[in-house]
């Protein structure tokens, strides 16, 4: 269970940091690329969560 709230979780941070690099504030802009990362973090806790049984 745990691996899909965290790829779920990424999946959000991802798609919402994306969405705030698309603006023309250099502060919202560098924002987005942290939580774009963010999310990024969170998937690959989640696949490591699936490959190890959400013992992480």
């Amino acid at each position: 269970m745990g691996e899909f709230i965290d790829k779920a979780k990424g999946a959000v941070n991802e798609l919402v940091g994306n969405a705030k690099q698309a603006s023309n504030d250099p502060a919202t802009r560098s924002e987005g690329v942290a939580q774009e990362k963010k999310g990024e973090a969170q998937n690959l806790k989640g696949s490591v969560k699936g490959a190890l049984g959400d013992k992480v």
